[in-house]
C-alpha cells in the first residue's frame, strides 16, 4: 500500500512502545490494573459463576505445563490459562472499566499478558507492564472511537474489543514485528465474537465469562501470527474489518491516533469499590452517604426514584426481574437490588450476591420501591453519574451525582485499593494469608525492578489440584 493505513499504524506502535516511553500515570495504571484484576481473578476461584467449568475443561486437555491458572496449582497450555483465567476475570463485574469507552480493558489483557510472559519464560517487569499498559490503550481506543452501540445490531462490545487488546499485549510480549502484529489483529478478527442476546436473557452466565473466549482469541492470534500465519491488511477500518462487522462503519479515526504513545487511555480507567455494574455505583454512593449522614433506615423509605439513561435502562427493567434477581450476574446488573444492599447492611460487598443473599427478604422490600424514569437527553455514553429521590420521614432527599467514587477524577485512595485486593484474596478457593497478600502487592508496585515479572504467579498458585 502506498500510504499507511490506521491497522498498520496501531500495530507499528504496538511493536514499537517500550516501557521508557510510558508516562509515569500509564505505568502507575497498569500496576494497579494487574493487581486489581488478579484479586477478582482469586475471588472468581470460589465465587465465579460459571468459571469452575472453564478451569476443568483446561486441566482436563492438559498439554504442555507453561502458565498457571491462577488459584488452582495446574498449569496448561498458555491459550488455556488465558481461557480460564480470563472466565474469571469479569465473573464478579468487580474489575476496572473505562466508563467513556464502555468497556473492561483488564478482564482480558491482563490473562492474555500474564498467559504469555510465564510461557515465555523470565519476561522482565518492565515489558510485563508496557504490554498490559499497550493493550488496555489499544481496548479504550476501539471503544471510545465508536460511535453506535453495536448492540442495535446484535453484538456486545466488551469482549469483542478486549480480545485485541488481549493480541496487542501477547503481540508485545512475542515481540512481534508490525506486519505480524497485523496479522494477530486478523486471527483476533476471526474469533472476537459476542452476541448481545446476552442482555435479555437474565439466567444465562455468559455475561459472567465472556472474556475467557477473548483472552484465548488473542493469545491464539498473536500465536499463530508468530508461526507466519498472514491476515490482512487492514483489520480494524478495512472494508470488512471490525468496525465495518460490528458498528456498521461509525467510528472517529481520530480518536484512534490522537496522541497515540504519547497518552495511554488504561490511565483513564475507574476502580470498582464495589462488586457490581459500574452503571449501579452513583446510586450505591449516595445510598451509603444518606445512610451515614441520616441514620436512614430500611423501614422509614416509603418510594425510591432513580434517573437512568437509555443505556443504563437494562438496570432497571424489566421491573419485575431487577426487583427480584435470580442469579448473582443479574443481581449486580440490578439497580433496585444493589440499592436495597446498601440502605440495608451500610456497605455493598461480594457476600451481598451470594445465592442466600439473592433471598434477603428485608433487600427485596428495598428492591420492590424502587422506580426508575429515563432521561432520554442523556448521551449513550453518560453511564457514570446518576440521579436518586428518595421519600422518607415525610421528606424528600435527592441527588445527582457525576462521578462516581473509582473515577480517576475521584479516585480510591491507595490503602483502599489494597484493602480490596486482600478482601478478594480472602475469598479465594485456597485464601491467600494477609501478609502473602500484602507481598504480592508490594512486588506488583515494583515490578519495574523485577528482572523476572513472572515471579508473581509464585503467590498465585497452590500445589493443590482443585476439588
Amino acid at each position: 500500500m502506498t500510504s499507511e493505513n490506521i491497522s498498520q499504524a496501531l500495530a507499528k506502535h504496538i511493536a514499537s512502545v517500550r516501557f521508557e516511553d510510558l508516562p509515569s500515570e500509564a505505568v502507575e495504571a497498569a500496576k494497579k490494573s494487574l493487581l486489581d484484576t488478579v484479586g477478582v481473578i482469586l475471588a472468581a476461584t470460589r465465587l465465579g459463576e460459571g468459571c469452575r467449568h472453564f478451569v476443568e475443561l483446561a486441566l482436563e486437555f492438559g498439554g504442555r505445563a507453561e502458565s498457571s491458572i491462577i488459584g488452582f496449582g495446574k498449569r496448561v497450555p498458555s491459550f488455556m490459562a488465558a481461557f480460564a483465567n480470563g472466565s474469571m476475570a469479569h465473573a464478579l463485574d468487580y474489575e476496572d472499566t473505562h466508563e467513556q469507552a464502555l468497556v473492561h480493558p483488564s478482564a482480558s489483557t491482563v490473562p492474555a499478558a500474564l498467559a504469555i510472559a510465564e510461557a515465555m519464560g523470565a519476561v522482565s517487569g518492565r515489558k510485563l507492564l508496557a504490554a498490559i499498559a499497550v493493550g488496555n490503550d489499544l481496548v479504550c481506543r476501539l471503544g471510545l472511537a465508536a460511535k453506535v452501540d453495536p448492540r442495535d445490531y446484535g453484538w456486545y462490545m466488551p469482549p469483542i474489543l478486549g480480545a485485541f487488546g488481549a493480541a496487542a499485549a501477547a503481540s508485545h510480549l512475542l515481540e512481534l514485528n508490525s506486519e505480524k502484529i497485523l496479522s494477530a489483529l486478523s486471527l483476533t478478527l476471526c474469533q472476537a465474537t459476542c452476541s448481545a442476546e446476552l442482555v435479555y436473557s437474565p439466567r444465562s452466565s455468559v455475561r459472567s465469562v465472556r472474556d475467557a473466549f477473548s483472552a484465548k482469541a488473542g493469545v491464539l492470534g498473536a500465536l499463530l501470527a508468530q508461526r507466519g500465519v498472514v491476515g490482512f491488511e487492514q483489520p480494524i477500518d478495512g472494508a470488512a474489518g471490525l468496525y465495518a462487522s460490528f458498528f456498521r462503519g461509525q467510528y472517529d479515526p481520530a480518536v484512534l491516533l490522537e496522541g497515540l504513545g504519547r497518552f495511554f487511555e488504561g490511565a483513564r480507567v475507574s476502580y470498582k469499590p464495589w462488586p457490581s455494574c459500574r452503571g449501579t455505583h452513583a446510586y450505591i454512593e449516595t445510598v451509603l452517604q444518606w445512610r451515614e449522614q441520616y441514620g436512614l433506615q430500611p423501614t422509614e423509605v416509603e418510594e425510591i426514584r432513580v434517573r437512568v439513561s437509555p443505556l443504563n435502562r437494562v438496570l432497571c427493567e424489566p421491573p419485575d426481574v431487577k426487583q427480584r434477581p435470580t442469579t448473582p450476574i443479574n443481581a449486580k446488573f440490578s439497580l433496585p437490588f444493589v440499592i436495597g444492599v446498601a440502605l440495608v447492611y451500610g456497605r455493598v460487598g461480594l457476600e451481598h450476591f451470594s445465592e442466600e443473599a439473592l433471598t434477603d427478604e428485608e433487600v427485596l422490600a428495598v428492591a420492590k420501591k424502587v422506580q426508575h424514569y429515563v432521561d432520554s437527553s442523556l448521551g449513550t455514553k453518560e453511564t457514570g453519574g446518576g440521579a436518586l429521590e428518595l421519600r422518607a420521614r415525610g421528606k424528600v432527599f435527592s441527588k445527582e451525582t457525576t462521578l462516581a467514587y473509582g473515577h480517576p477524577s475521584h479516585p480510591m485512595d491507595f490503602n483502599t485499593l489494597l484493602d480490596k485486593f486482600a478482601d478478594c484474596a480472602r475469598y479465594a478457593l485456597r485464601p491467600l494469608p494477609e501478609s502473602t497478600a500484602n507481598d504480592l502487592a508490594k512486588m506488583v508496585f515494583s515490578l519495574e525492578t523485577l528482572d523476572n515479572g513472572t515471579q508473581i504467579m509464585s503467590y498465585l498458585r497452590s500445589d493443590d489440584t482443585c476439588s
